[in-house]
Order: structure tokens, then C-alpha cells, then sequence
């Protein structure tokens, strides 16, 4: 019963991740360029305001995956699965430390950034979440293949 909580918090922590980043990259960050196409201050702005305070939840998030991704390994008797969840772990950290960069490096120079330098700022953001959404992503397959396997 315990590792069936554990295995469904951490799918679920991992499904709330990806989904929040691919809501963002597919849905709200489109929408938002074509809304504001005429006003790229105002785009700037918006972008800022939507982003601000999202630092301390993903980060929850990065540290209650880690907790639940090691007590899952920690209760787990199948070697395979002590396997992937070491895979899942360096997953994890890979799109963690993306994260990081992102949070304390890239964002705060997209926030000073001139008008002229935004487009680079934001195709460099674009690559960097691309690459978590794909770390994230496999990090999400490989857990569930982890929890499902026979034991």
C-alpha cells in the first residue's frame, strides 16, 4: 500500500511537471505572442508577470520527486527497477540543473534584456525548455516503466 502511494505521488509529481511546461510551451507562450504581436513591450511584460513566483513550487516539486524517487528505490526489491530509478534519478537532476540555469541565469538576463536583444533571450528559453520537457519526459517513462514492472 505505502509503495503504491509513493509510486502514484511521483507519477503524478512528474505528470504535474511536464504537463505545466508543455501547457506553457504549446498553449499559453503561443497565444500570448499572437495577443501581443502588435505590443512587444507589453508581450515582455506579461511574460515577466506570468513567470514571477515559479521558482519556489518547481523547486517543491524537483525536491518531492527526489524524496519519492528515493524512498521508491530504497523499498524496491526487483534490480531492474533499482536500475531505472537510478536512470530516472539522473534524469532528473539533468533537468534540474537546466532548471537552475534557467531560474538564476538565463531569466534574469531576459528581465534586463534591451528590446532588441529579447528575440535571442527567448529562443535560448525556448531550447532550454524543450530540452527539460524531453529530460522530463523520458524521466516520466522510465518511472512508470520502474513501477510497473513485476517484482
Amino acid at each position: 500500500m505505502v509503495t503504491s502511494a509513493l509510486a502514484v505521488a511521483h507519477i503524478g509529481l512528474l505528470a504535474v511537471w511536464l504537463g505545466s511546461m508543455l501547457y506553457s510551451l504549446l498553449i499559453v507562450q503561443p497565444r500570448a505572442a499572437r495577443f501581443f504581436a502588435a505590443d512587444d513591450d507589453t508581450l515582455e511584460e506579461f511574460l515577466t508577470v506570468l513567470g514571477s513566483g515559479n521558482r519556489r513550487p518547481v523547486v517543491g516539486i524537483v525536491v518531492a520527486l527526489f524524496a519519492t524517487g528515493g524512498a521508491l528505490a530504497a523499498v524496491e526489491t526487483n534490480t531492474a527497477s533499482e536500475v531505472l530509478f537510478a536512470v530516472e534519478g539522473m534524469l532528473l537532476a539533468v533537468a534540474a540543473f537546466v532548471f537552475a540555469r534557467v531560474s538564476w541565469r538565463l531569466w534574469p538576463r531576459r528581465v534586463f534584456a534591451l528590446p532588441e536583444e529579447r528575440g535571442g533571450h527567448r529562443a535560448a528559453l525556448h531550447r532550454h525548455a524543450l530540452l527539460m520537457v524531453g529530460l522530463v519526459g523520458a524521466a516520466f517513462v522510465v518511472a512508470v516503466v520502474a513501477v510497473t514492472l513485476p517484482g
